[in-house]
């Protein structure tokens, strides 16, 4: 009895012992679960969900409506803007064409890029794959739904379209197109669309200051009529993005505006540039990147297909011109997709998106500095833009096909730029961009001077050619000099 009395405590702190053991062993065993937990959702390693290719196939509807839509809308323009004489009469020397031409195609390709997004806002609430195949994602809307293409950026195409068609119909002051793109731009930044871009490139700033987000709260102490908390917030890399927003768009749709100088040649440039921006934008959606991967797969595809509805009328010899409401608002549309590419501060991925739409991005810069150069204003027009040049050489369909490959060429550098941030990358569009940019300043500078000598020569008198009496003397000069 005393034996057993003595041997129990000595039973009951071998049996607590083993207890602490087996408790430390389980939580070893659940810190190192812990731990891989961690190091697998820091990975930088993206799981694709689905291939490019399937995710192309779910939209597919989207290009299809878009293309029927404005392949039949177009001709339908023509019949309403030569009835009512909106046409584009060859009064100019710098124009292709010799017979006037019908406007209002620009109307007609934004109905088609119109129908295609409405497809996409009927999928939504269309039972599963009747219509659309979404892409799974785990960025739902409010509605557990993929999130459709923002009111604002269907506002400022709207905007965008009204402003060029009234120029087309009646003209309108430059300062007005110019508002109204200030409009669209401010409807952008107000929905959040491509403000973050700026996060990205200012990211630095804020992790040096000790301020990541870049936001100020001031507290006046008062309350303040439209503010509930009574609290001032200033967002530093809001405002920057909604800049940025705003010298995007007035540059993409003046850009898009400048190139349209050859029959199909905005078209098709706009055509090429939005299949680059379509292949990021699988690739987006593929890795499940953010609440805008639909949005931009649907602009794409819309885009794309409004413009191949529109191409036959339009390629040489057109039948019906863009005007500024189709010029403008390609220009809007293009750099809408390209300013979503930077909605999670990818950064990169915008300068890919405008690399991939370089070559209206060029022309603008070289007129420009060709201008300045000339001692005019930038806004005057001249017959040296980079379509002159390759339409004098090669013709009109040659122009254009030379331009053609030409954005095929900065397509492909940009979607290996949006693929893997290479040096090599950088340097080919770095070379090819710079290799364009000189040859089109020479051939604009050697017509430049060559027209300068022509006018000298006609203002000096045919026959005032010098005696002489008067050649002995500038003869001797150097000499007298000497």
């Amino acid at each position: 009895m005393i034996a057993s009395l003595i041997a129990s405590p000595f039973a009951t702190d071998t049996a607590m012992g083993d207890r602490v053991r087996s408790l430390g062993e389980r939580i070893g065993r659940l810190s190192e679960e812990q731990r891989t937990l961690a190091e697998a959702l820091d990975a930088p390693e993206v799981v694709q969900t689905a291939s490019r290719l399937d995710t192309f196939h779910g939209y597919m509807p989207v290009l299809i409506v878009s293309f029927v839509v404005s392949l039949i809308a177009t001709p339908i323009m023509r019949k309403l803007a030569i009835a009512n004489g909106v046409v584009d009469r060859p009064n100019d020397a710098r124009k292709i064409h010799r017979v006037p031409v019908a406007y209002l195609g620009g109307v007609a390709v934004y109905v088609g890029i119109m129908a295609g997004i409405f497809l996409s806002y009927v999928a939504l609430r269309a039972p599963e794959d009747l219509l659309l195949s979404f892409h799974e994602t785990a960025h739902l809307n409010v509605d557990l739904l993929n999130a459709p293409v923002p009111i604002s950026i269907l506002l400022g195409m709207t905007i965008i379209m009204l402003c060029g068609l009234v120029d087309d119909v009646v003209g309108i002051s430059p300062r007005i197109k110019i508002a109204g793109q200030l409009f669209a731009a401010a409807a952008l930044a107000y929905e959040d669309v491509g403000v973050r871009l700026a996060g990205g490139v200012m990211a630095p700033i804020g992790a040096w200051i000790g301020n990541q987000d870049l936001t100020w709260t001031w507290d006046p102490g008062v309350q303040i009529p439209l503010l509930g908390s009574g609290q001032i917030e200033f967002d530093l890399i809001y405002w920057t993005g909604a800049a940025i927003i705003a010298v995007f768009v007035l540059g993409a749709c003046n850009a898009s505006n400048l190139i349209d100088g050859l029959d199909g040649l905005l078209t098709g440039v706009t055509s090429i540039a939005t299949i680059g921006l379509l292949v990021v934008a699988l690739s987006l959606a593929a890795q499940d990147d953010g609440p805008r991967d639909t949005q931009r797969v649907v602009l794409c595809l819309a885009v794309l297909g409004a413009c191949l509805g529109f191409l036959p009328h339009n390629w040489n010899p057109a039948s019906i011109f863009l005007g500024d409401a189709g010029s403008l608002l390609l220009g809007f549309c293009t750099i809408v997709i390209v300013l979503t590419l930077g909605d999670t501060a990818k950064t990169h991925l915008v300068f890919a998106g405008l690399m991939i739409y370089a070559i209206p991005i060029i022309d603008t810069i070289l007129a420009i500095v060709r201008r300045k150069m000339a001692g005019k204003s930038i806004s005057d027009a001249d017959d040296q833009h980079l379509h002159h040049m390759l339409k004098r050489a090669l013709g009109v369909r040659g122009a254009v096909g030379a331009i053609y490959a030409m954005g095929c060429t900065f397509a492909a550098i940009g979607v290996l730029l949006s693929d893997s941030r290479a040096r090599v990358s950088y340097a080919l569009a770095l070379l090819f961009a710079s290799y364009i940019a000189v040859l089109a300043t020479k051939a604009a500078r050697k017509a430049h001077l060559e027209a300068d000598m022509q006018r000298r020569l006609e203002r000096e008198p045919a026959d005032q050619s010098p005696s002489e009496d008067e050649a002995e003397p500038a003869e001797a000069q150097p000499v007298a000099n000497a």
